[in-house]
């Protein structure tokens, strides 16, 4: 094994990070009593477990090295997504969470899909529906994650990519295996402090190398004076291949990580496994500052690292490379294992919230709500544990030879949440006259329009708005249209289910 960019002793702080996760899972597996246990930990997470469990559920691999890239190639221009993504977290804890809470506390529901089974009196249909999208975006999502361990271990340690892949992959599944959500949310507790801590103490040193604020505007300015503006101008197709961010495509960008990503299960049913409800009160506001602070520190090193390209004083492969190289020209070889710590962090706090996910998802909400349903929870949790090894194997092997059109699928994954979760879930919680009918075929066409404008916009023409955009629009009127023209719901269920215009009831 070759000793790559951190040498000898920056591989055994890695490895000695990796072996501390194995333990915190095998630790945290002895509380494992359950499926409850395994998959909302009892329901006992306390308010900086839910934060950091919020935080490194949205915060991925891909999200660090990708956040740099975007900022690299579209400046100034990019940075809403910077307010976009921590708003997904704020939105998920008071819009979504505090009324699923409510209502899955007094039901013991375990995930989303119990929910909407139980608010649309849909058993079988909703639950199949939503676990369909639950497996495609969490499977897409996962070789994202994978890809981004491989790319990181390859580059610090030297080693062979799928080797990299292997060992993370590994490490991955088998904490997820031992300990469920408590040893997910005890590790994402230690991966988010390294996160945030990590990112505040490594990016100055990329930003101050590349001469500071200044000089980075007055260089980016000088390659397009666009690219240290608000936005692009409103031109489409767009003259340029980073010039996307147009006033109009931010309209579509902010449905779509502002409510689309924050209604994914695998961040959104962190509030059904919270503690006390006093939790929501405060965690938007920490987890929003806390979120938004890191991101653009990032979102600023990627500008950082175009500026040394511009100067001359490091070349670049690619743009997601950007805060890989601006790390090793700015900062001693001694602290490249730390960075290496944040980027593992970032990636396994996502990676393990979704093959949860995923199990859950197969275990309790196919095998113990479909197929059999007197299955004890001893059989619940092995079909759990089975389905996160198979899955996991999945995405491991598809993240070998990623497809080329890996970033396409990852923002089709993101589009498919907004497009298939969000208006059942807020029309559940919110409108009183959603119904059955309106949700599954609101859901259905949403899910199906999504892929269908997707394809078109990356392999036809390109679209002036994000493609999830007019799928979302449709799945609206479709959840509309046929709720208003078919039975209301019972009384009982809208007392029983809290819906309502109104978060919390007085």
């Amino acid at each position: 094994m070759g000793n790559g960019a951190m040498g000898i002793g920056g591989t055994i702080i890695v490895f000695l990070y990796l072996i501390f996760m194995l333990c915190l899972g095998a630790f945290t597996s002895k509380k494992i009593k359950s499926a409850s246990d395994f998959i909302v930990a009892g329901k006992s997470l306390g308010f900086w477990l839910f934060v950091m469990l919020i935080l490194g559920s949205t915060t991925s691999g891909m999200t660090l090295l990708g956040v740099a890239g975007l900022g690299y190639i579209g400046g100034w221009p990019t940075f809403w997504e910077q307010i976009f993504v921590p708003l997904t977290c704020a939105v998920a804890i008071i819009i979504y969470g505090y009324k699923l809470y409510e209502v899955c506390k007094e039901n013991n529901f375990l995930t989303l899909q119990d929910y909407l089974a139980y608010r649309f009196e849909s058993p079988k249909a909703m639950r199949v529906i939503s676990s369909i999208a639950v497996l495609t975006t969490s499977l897409i999502y996962l070789v994202g994650q994978y890809t981004a361990i491989a790319i990181v271990l390859k580059w610090l340690l030297g080693i062979p990519q799928t080797q990299a892949l292997f060992i993370g992959a590994v490490i991955v599944v088998l904490y997820v295996l031992l300990g469920g959500l408590y040893a997910v949310s005890w590790t994402t507790l230690f991966q988010g402090f390294i996160i945030f801590f990590g990112v505040i103490i490594i990016t100055p040193f990329v930003i101050k190398s590349a001469g500071g604020l200044s000089v980075i505007n007055t260089t980016m300015a000088s390659i397009d004076p666009n690219l240290v503006m608000p936005f692009f101008p409103q031109q489409h197709p767009p003259y340029a291949g980073y010039a996307f961010a147009t006033p109009l495509f931010l309209v579509s960008f902010f449905l779509l990580l502002a409510l689309g990503l924050g209604s994914g299960p695998h961040i959104i049913n962190n509030a059904i496994a919270v503690k006390e409800k006093r939790y929501f009160k405060w965690s938007p506001l920490v987890v929003f500052v806390m979120y938004i602070f890191i991101m653009y520190l990032i979102k600023i090193s990627g500008m950082a690292v175009r500026t040394l390209v511009v100067n001359g004083a490091v070349s670049l492969g690619k743009p997601d490379d950007a805060l890989l190289v601006g790390v090793k020209y700015a900062l001693p070889q001694v602290s490249w294992a730390l960075f290496a710590v944040v980027i593992l962090s970032a990636v396994m706090s996502t990676t393990d919230r979704l093959l949860l996910v995923i199990g859950s998802c197969i275990g309790w909400d196919f095998y113990k709500q479909i197929f059999r349903r007197d299955a004890s929870d001893k059989q619940i949790t092995l079909i759990s544990r089975i389905a996160v090894i198979i899955f996991g194997t999945i995405s491991f092997l598809l993240a070998i030879k990623p497809p080329a059109l890996l970033a396409w699928l990852i923002w089709m994954g993101i589009g498919v949440m907004l497009t298939t979760f969000v208006v059942p879930v807020i029309a559940g919680l919110y409108w009183k006259r959603a119904n059955r009918y309106g949700a599954i075929w609101s859901m259905v066409t949403g899910y199906a329009m999504s892929i269908i404008f997707g394809a078109y916009a990356q392999f036809v023409k390109p679209l002036p708005v994000h493609f999830s955009f007019f799928p979302f629009l449709i799945a609206v009127a479709v959840m509309v249209i046929v709720s208003s023209f078919t039975a209301k719901p019972s009384e009982n269920l809208i007392k029983t289910s809290h819906t309502g215009y109104f978060i919390r009831e007085k």
